[in-house]
């Protein structure tokens, strides 16, 4: 059949340039990771926990390495460079990975590890290395609508210390975390990107209520409330979240060309084996030009995410602009080539879905990074 002569035949599991054996190591402990402990069953079971993922699973990756990747090697860590994060992250999206390293991680993680005081670090670090202890960001709120100078959540400092009051939305990872690093402003405007500060808050910190609801690809996100609840300052401001963000999304980046290469070899499957009329779908001309224009999607997007791990800043913005739009559009292909049984819970295909929704959504939507991409690209 033709869609056999000009299709690969496993895209997913396709070599794209030379790696280095350190490289190769991170890249098949990742594979076993998802081979082991991955199915559908035993992903709905993980997105049934109240964390929104598996407890068990987030040890084995801190026995991996796989959480320590992030880290620096001052820290204890593996000092993870921006290929090594590509890698990991895309072979993790062929299993819908739902651990949330990314969040707690890529973001809160290295915020911490970053603008922590020593003392504080001393008392962290080996933990969070580990994955015996994990924080979460709550920096997002109601009226912020995509800007994220728009602080509300309001920090005073008095003569017991620094006490936190305000709400914070979408605080993902946040339930079951062991502190959360916390946004505020301490002067300043709304919008205003000076006079936000960063702030560490225990778990159990008396004044804070956590309230969990589930968002759209299953895990587990929660609402902060904080009413003068004590606090200590990290240092580290409104820069120190965009400086992380940024690199984090790299691994969204990877994680979203994972997942299409998933859903695009799973369709393929489904194409050559589903029959109508006798001859398998896959002989229609038209379902086979369709799967060879997201085939070429898929190639865009994995060109600009080498081209972001190699260049970063402004590349990276463009990437994420270009991934967010297309990865959703290749999973209602995917959907639609599925007929009904394309969103039903049984198939991993709804399911893909929903995380490049999310993946695309959050912490910006694609407009946003083309705004940003256009604002860097217009500096030189």
């Amino acid at each position: 059949m033709l869609i056999q002569k000009t299709l690969p035949t496993e895209p997913a599991t396709r070599v794209n340039f030379d790696l280095s054996q350190d490289e190769e190591m991170l890249k098949a402990v990742a594979e076993r990771f998802v081979a082991d402990r991955y199915d559908g069953e035993r992903r709905r079971a993980a997105l049934c926990q109240p964390t929104g993922f598996c407890a068990d699973n987030w040890t084995l990756l801190g026995d991996l390495g796989l959480i320590a990747m992030a880290f620096d090697a001052e820290s204890g860590g593996l000092s993870a460079s921006a290929t090594d994060l590509a890698i990991v992250f895309e072979a993790l999206g062929h299993g819908l990975v739902v651990e949330p390293l990314i969040e707690a991680i890529l973001v809160a993680g290295k915020i911490f590890e970053s603008h922590a005081a020593p003392a504080l670090k001393q008392e962290w670090m080996d933990d969070l290395v580990n994955g015996k202890r994990r924080l979460a960001l709550a920096h997002r709120e109601a009226r912020s609508r995509g800007n994220p100078a728009w602080v509300e959540t309001h920090a005073i400092h008095t003569v017991d210390g620094w006490r936190l009051s305000g709400t914070k939305q979408m605080v993902r990872a946040g339930v079951g975390a062991d502190a959360l690093i916390v946004s505020a402003r301490t002067s300043g405007a709304f919008g205003d990107a000076e006079g936000i500060m960063l702030f560490l808050v225990a778990a159990n910190a008396s004044g804070m209520t956590s309230t969990p609801y589930r968002v759209i690809d299953g895990t587990v996100a929660c609402e902060i409330s904080l009413h003068d609840v004590a606090t200590e300052p990290l240092g580290a401001g409104l820069s120190a979240i965009m400086n992380a963000e940024s690199k984090a999304n790299i691994a969204r980046c990877a994680e979203a060309v994972g997942i299409m290469e998933m859903l695009f070899a799973t369709t393929i499957d489904y194409l050559r084996t589903r029959t109508q009329f006798g001859v398998p779908l896959g002989s229609f001309q038209a379902l086979q030009h369709r799967m060879v224009a997201q085939y070429a999607v898929i190639e865009q997007a994995r060109s600009l995410l080498y081209l972001a791990v190699m260049s970063g800043g402004d590349a990276i913005a463009g990437a994420r602009a270009f991934i967010c739009d297309a990865s959703v559009t290749l999973g209602h292909e995917m959907i639609q080539l599925h007929g009904g049984m394309g969103v039903t819970d049984e198939l991993i295909i709804g399911h893909g879905h929903k995380r490049l929704m999310m993946l695309s959504r959050y912490p910006e939507a694609a407009a946003v990074a083309l705004d940003d991409y256009a604002r860097i690209s217009a500096r030189f």
